[in-house]
């Protein structure tokens, strides 16, 4: 996985969590840390975090030979 992938994966996580807080308590942490939905700073922090989701959804049609290529061979032990 690349590190694009990886920021990413890391700012759609931070999505998802904002989304279960909104969904269960009504609180929007994004909103409440950088000044309100309206604030420019909210809106770029919301469109980030859509573009990372749109990278995710590349590796939802990857091969799982592609994403298990970067892994290192397991090692068994000799008998």
């Amino acid at each position: 996985m690349s590190a694009i992938q990886r920021i990413a994966l890391a700012l759609t996580i931070i999505g998802a969590i904002n989304w279960g807080l909104i969904g269960f308590f009504k609180f929007d942490l994004v909103s409440s840390i950088f000044g309100g939905q309206g604030s420019a700073l909210s809106r770029i922090i919301f469109g980030l975090v859509g573009i990372a989701g749109l990278i995710n959804l590349g590796l939802l049609f990857k091969p799982n030979e592609e994403l298990e290529r970067g892994r290192e061979p397991e090692t068994r032990p000799i008998r």
